[in-house]
């Protein structure tokens, strides 16, 4: 249980119980820069003092669109400590979606990190009336800094601050969370301080750090699972290190040799593709040691293995997996998984090298954790783990995961008819996921409500856990299964192209000058990726199997409006996108 009871008293319960030199560290000018528990609540003090001597009320909306920084946790702590409400906002959304939403939650200060996001809200700017101030965390000629903030603070005085402190109520509403719907405009999911300290209480025994531990940074911390995690760590008192950016990940986690750092399936795909390609380069009997190595963990698991097999694991884990361990710091108790399906067979053989990726489930409505794969409670491959504590879950007729407990939302913001479809007549919260349970404790995710569908005979056919089962492939990147009301399904692959170059090299195929078009069209690669499909197809059954396959030049992308900043298919945009080529599939 924990002793607090608002958002804002987790750094102050740090302070008390384990001030901390490192809180939050910061790499600037090739230096890891910290911020001490002390200076980071002065640094909240004032930002507080300046919003209040600027107008800002309680209740009033405050907006934040920055990548990871110290900055972004400063000004979260201090709109909090005034009785006002934080919308974060994705860096990588569209301006029109930033317009709707500022519009949506009548924002009126809106402050981001950079001159890219500076020009994207002013762009909108003319168009949201409420707004009546923009700041920029980096020094920039055309926009305010946004120490001007703190500059106003004269004007209040720290006592009135402690005043709105005491006013706040774990039952008020903290922050306003847009969730990136995969159709229509984005939801604004009301969260209370209650909701999130629920989550952060339930996770403290699932996540394995302490007051000791070091923790890496680069999930958006707007998302509630990374923005959770952060409250979780500054409570049991960890130093957060800020990763500079996605293209040096691997150096900063060299760097900081973390712990424990969160990831999504996504970067854990990537990473592992690496490695993979460090062992194709490999010759003679580090190769085979190598591919030995990943074949014996394929076949890994949590429990009923022979003594024969962990012998054999231990010499993998001392030749092999040791170099995987040391290319991520060579600390990691744990990497935490969310946001989407990791696929089994990577679950299984990072565990194998001792490198545990814990899988968990939930959404920003659960604030955000439902179940947790964890070392207490018990880890299953496959599933999304036990429930986490005061978490209740029943499976509805249909399949579908309903969620009761202290985690849930409030509701949406502004949107009373959205609010009522998600919950039922008792008050559980509809997920829209369906699932089960595995050995009547673990939570097992099989596939989204409203993506499963029909063939035109009638058959039901289930995508998510297909694409997870297709992305197994090194030749496939990203793969959507396609086919409502047609009367097969087939599927939309991009290529893995950089293994693909790679592959192409080895069988004597120059693939080194051509254009992604290009490749895509080889006739070489596309028959090779129909044996890939027809293996597969060989697990499902005939009405399952994946008829045609068309291959895609280009990646799906947040920016180009084909993925959720969460990195779900917006499926409609998708068809929209490639309808010529689902014709060609179906109508030709």
């Amino acid at each position: 249980m924990l002793t607090i009871d608002r958002l804002f008293d987790v750094p102050r319960h740090q302070l008390k119980n384990y001030p901390n030199p490192n809180m939050f560290v910061t790499k600037t000018k090739g230096i890891w820069v910290p911020l001490s528990t002390a200076d980071f609540l002065d640094a909240a003090m004032n930002v507080s003092r300046g919003l209040i001597s600027m107008g800002v009320q309680a209740g009033d909306r405050v907006a934040v669109a920055s990548s990871n920084r110290y900055e972004w946790n400063v000004l979260d702590i201090a709109v909090q400590q005034v009785g006002a409400i934080l919308v974060p906002l994705y860096p990588n959304i569209s301006a029109s979606d930033y317009r709707f939403i500022l519009n949506d939650a009548g924002v009126e200060i809106c402050v981001v990190s950079n001159q890219e996001l500076v020009d994207k809200i002013s762009s909108v700017r003319k168009d949201v009336p409420s707004l009546k101030h923009l700041f920029s965390f980096d020094q920039i000629p055309n926009c305010p800094h946004w120490s001007e903030i703190e500059a106003s603070k004269g004007q209040t005085e720290i006592e009135t601050v402690e005043q709105r402190m005491r006013e706040v109520k774990t039952s008020d509403l903290v922050t306003i969370i847009y969730t990136s719907g995969t159709t229509g405009n984005p939801k604004g999911v009301m969260l209370s301080h209650s909701n999130i300290l629920s989550t952060v209480s339930s996770c403290i025994v699932p996540i394995p750090a302490d007051k000791n531990s070091k923790v890496l940074s680069f999930l958006p911390v707007c998302h509630i699972y990374e923005r959770m995690l952060h409250y979780l760590y500054m409570y049991i008192g960890c130093s957060i290190h800020f990763a500079e950016s996605m293209d040096t990940i691997g150096d900063n986690i060299r760097e900081v040799q973390p712990d424990v750092f969160s990831a999504v399936p996504r970067l854990i795909e990537k990473v592992f593709d690496k490695i993979m390609a460090k062992g194709e380069d490999l010759t003679g009997v580090k190769r085979s040691l190598f591919f030995w190595a990943v074949g014996l963990a394929e076949q890994y698991d949590v429990v009923g293995k022979s003594t024969f097999y962990k012998m054999k694991l231990a010499i993998a884990r001392k030749l092999i997996f040791s170099k995987w361990q040391e290319a991520l710091g060579g600390n990691v108790k744990a990497i935490a998984s969310g946001s989407a399906a990791l696929q089994p067979r990577l679950a299984r053989i990072f565990l194998a090298a001792d490198i545990p990726i814990l899988e968990g489930y939930g959404l920003t409505e659960t604030s955000p954790v439902v179940s947790v794969n964890n070392f207490v409670t018990g880890i299953r491959i496959g599933s999304v783990g036990p429930l986490v504590d005061n978490v209740q879950v029943k499976i509805a007729s249909d399949g579908e995961i309903l969620v009761k407990g202290p985690n849930v939302m409030m509701g949406y913001y502004k949107n009373q008819e959205a609010t009522n479809e998600v919950f039922d007549a008792d008050g559980w919260f509809c997920t829209g996921d369906i699932g089960t349970f595995q050995e009547d404790k673990f939570l097992k995710i099989t596939d989204r409500k409203k993506e499963i569908f029909k063939t035109s005979g009638g058959k039901y056919i289930v995508p998510q856990a297909m694409e997870n089962r297709l992305k197994q492939s090194r030749f496939i990147e990203q793969a959507m299964v396609i086919g409502e009301g047609e009367k097969f399904p087939a599927v939309f692959i991009v290529p893995n192209f950089a293994f693909v170059k790679e592959w192409a090299q080895r069988h004597n195929l120059d693939f080194s000058q051509l254009s992604n078009d290009e490749i895509s069209a080889n006739q070489s690669l596309i028959d090779r990726i129909d044996k890939e499909i027809a293996e597969i197809n060989s697990e499902y059954g005939s009405w399952e199997q994946l008829k045609k396959v068309k291959l895609l030049p280009q990646e799906f992308t947040i920016e180009g409006g084909e993925l959720t900043p969460t990195l779900k298919f917006k499926r409609k945009k998708i068809l929209e996108k490639y309808q010529a080529q689902y014709q060609a599939i179906y109508h030709s």
